[in-house]
């Protein structure tokens, strides 16, 4: 193969749209497991006579991490619009496992004290440095891989490895649970999904340093420096801005749905460990069906009619679904309410992110998209924080789904403001 576009046009797809995820399955990995062994992390690093303070400690540090997405979805989304697609990619993916596996390694606050929580809040900050641009590098290789007509279907399998990594992480936890005692677990056994995703990373190295350039970069005549990246964000901002309100619906019912579902239903439902556990894997199935469903569906019907009505769903139904779980929680409620509002985000989601890689201009496209997801994940990502914290000031164990619908709120308007002209609305179809 002379040329790298060639390489890319010969290559099967289904291979490339593999590659390339690959990295975005470790992100995701990573967060969840995070996010279902909180309460454990909390006893180890962050040791406390009250419980509850111990726990907000530990969720307002998996929230840390989102902080620093913005600093990074900046730099680093500069560096791929700047350097290309595959180099960017590669680069994410081993700033991600460093941050890993600090959380992996550290020891506890019994054996080295107050550094304990500093290395494990330091590994998240890594590991939100590089996820900041690991979403917008995979959504925008995706969406110019893409064939023509099927552009929602193949940005949507960029979410669509999240869920595989929900599902992996949801079983795992699953099978140590069966395996071995609470105290173990709480002592020790929560380290082995992370260790477990340090061994996977030399495979994902692997996998994705075979990935080829895309066509349509590697015919740039003029690959604009980071000064010009800067200067045409700062012009874009309000696009920046509507995408940010369009992800925020995103990243709010996607933390509540998966990493903070074992959180609720353990420490507020009162439900078993290990149900949560199987209702997290049932919901990581239910998005992975509903991901590439809807992005097809927007391929035909185009982004705007699913973005507003799976929006107004979201806005009416997501307090009363939530309300009716926790007037009987059941391992049955739980199961129900958590796949409908599956089928929400991922209609949504399916939707949402190739209409905002077609938003953002070309030449800042992962940049612009990285800037518009890290701001949003910035809120979104505290959403256990948050949940927990609405819970203890109000005493109604249903907020989380009132927090769900002012996301909702959020990604109507910028979809009507994105949307506002029949103009943007072709523009922004999927053709």
């Amino acid at each position: 193969m002379s040329t790298a576009s060639h390489a890319v046009s010969s290559e099967s797809k289904f291979r490339t749209v593999f590659r390339v995820t690959s990295g975005n399955f470790l992100e995701m990995y990573d967060f969840m497991v995070y996010g279902y062994y909180a309460s454990a992390i909390a006893r180890t690093y962050f040791p406390s006579n009250d419980a509850f303070a111990s726990l907000m400690l530990s969720l307002s540090v998996f929230g840390a991490g989102f902080l620093v997405r913005p600093l990074g979805a900046i730099i680093l989304g500069a560096y791929i619009d700047h350097h290309g697609r595959r180099k960017g990619l590669i680069l994410t993916l081993g700033l991600m496992a460093l941050g890993t596996l600090a959380v992996a390694v550290v020891p506890g606050y019994a054996t080295i004290g107050f550094l304990a929580p500093v290395f494990v809040l330091l590994g998240r900050l890594l590991q939100g440095f590089s996820a900041g641009v690991e979403l917008g590098g995979v959504s925008v290789y995706l969406s110019e891989i893409a064939t023509k007509g099927n552009k929602g279907f193949y940005v949507a399998w960029q979410s669509g490895s999240q869920q595989v990594a929900v599902v992996f992480a949801a079983l795992l936890g699953v099978l140590l649970h069966r395996i071995l005692p609470v105290e173990d677990m709480t002592a020790w056994g929560w380290r082995v999904p992370f260790i477990i995703g340090c061994c996977i990373v030399p495979f994902l190295f692997f996998i994705r340093r075979s990935l080829q350039e895309t066509e349509e970069f590697a015919k740039k005549k003029h690959r604009p420096s980071i000064r010009e990246i800067m200067a045409s964000m700062m012009q874009n901002w309000g696009i920046v801005l509507g995408g940010m309100g369009m992800v925020i619906m995103t990243t709010v019912s996607f933390y509540m749905i998966t990493a903070y579902t074992p959180t609720f239903g353990k420490e507020v439902l009162k439900l078993g460990e290990l149900d949560t556990l199987v209702v997290t894997v049932c919901i990581g199935l239910s998005n992975l069906f509903w991901l590439p469903v809807s992005g097809a569906i927007s391929d035909r019907v185009g982004r705007r009619p699913v973005l507003l009505t799976f929006t107004v769903l979201t806005i009416l139904t997501s307090y009363p679904a939530v309300q009716w779980l926790v007037a009987d929680p059941s391992f049955g409620r739980l199961l129900t309410v958590e796949l409908w509002l599956s089928f929400l985000f991922g209609c949504y989601n399916g939707a949402m992110v190739v209409a905002l890689t077609e938003i953002m201009p070309a030449d800042v496209r992962t940049a612009g998209f990285s800037l518009a997801y890290s701001l949003a994940t910035t809120i979104g990502g505290f959403t256990p924080a948050i949940s927990t914290y609405l819970i203890h000031a109000s005493g109604n164990k249903a907020a989380p789904g009132a927090w769900m619908g002012v996301a909702g709120i959020c990604g109507l308007i910028a979809t009507l403001v994105l949307y506002r002209t029949s103009a943007a609305r072709n523009q922004y179809k999927a053709v």
